[in-house]
């Protein structure tokens, strides 16, 4: 890649997004040009700047969530830019939600500052850039596909952990009763267990989902 690398900045905290902007400063190969507070302004920000790299939180208050954003941004095709996923959460859901969404580097907020900037360049060349507990839990997946949920899975049982109903959980994923009780008994058998309270508990104790 010729010249610097253009870096976009989604956070919803201005303290942290302050805190990243003066480690990228130093860095001569990093020009930041833009930052967002929600999802759907880093969408916009995005189309509008065409960065190469985009660092995504996760957890943006209201609105879209990072995943969406991180799907919105990579649909543009190959020329999209790259999106790196710097969060603090890393349960089973959240890092499958993002790599699906397209995302091409998973790295948590306390990772060293020259491990953020290694994965920024890896990013920009388009390579993977994932953190090592985010690469052993995909790793993980991929070897033992039968005793891990789907995303929409996950899914389901995130909203079932916030106390939803079926029929609450079918109208908030747009799909019929019917099909989520199908998820349901797919979570139960592979989890091992028999009921909505221990799916949660099973799920959150694995770290699947985080705790309510």
């Amino acid at each position: 890649m010729s010249g610097p690398i253009r870096i976009l900045l989604v956070d919803d905290h201005p303290v942290v997004r302050s805190g990243i902007r003066a480690m990228l400063a130093d860095q001569p190969d990093f020009v930041l040009v833009g930052e967002a507070a929600t999802g759907r302004e880093g969408v916009e920000e995005a189309h509008r700047l065409s960065p190469d790299v985009v660092l995504m939180d996760l957890q943006l208050g209201t609105g879209i969530h990072g995943s969406e954003a991180t799907r919105q941004i990579t649909a543009a095709g190959p020329d999209a830019p790259r999106v790196l996923v710097l969060t603090t959460f890393d349960t089973d859901s959240d890092i499958l939600a993002a790599v699906e969404a397209g995302a091409t580097g998973y790295l948590l907020k306390d990772a060293p500052p020259d491990r953020l900037f290694t994965a920024i360049r890896s990013a920009a060349a388009g390579d993977s850039a994932l953190a090592p507990s985010v690469a052993s839990r995909l790793l993980g997946r991929m070897r033992s596909p039968t005793a891990t949920l789907t995303a929409r899975e996950l899914e389901v049982l995130r909203l079932v952990a916030e106390g939803l109903s079926n029929r609450q959980i079918s109208k908030r994923l747009f799909l019929s009763e019917t099909t989520i009780k199908t998820h349901l008994v797919h979570i139960y058998a592979k989890l091992g267990v028999d009921s909505r309270t221990a799916a949660v508990a099973a799920a959150t104790r694995r770290g699947l989902i985080r705790p309510t």
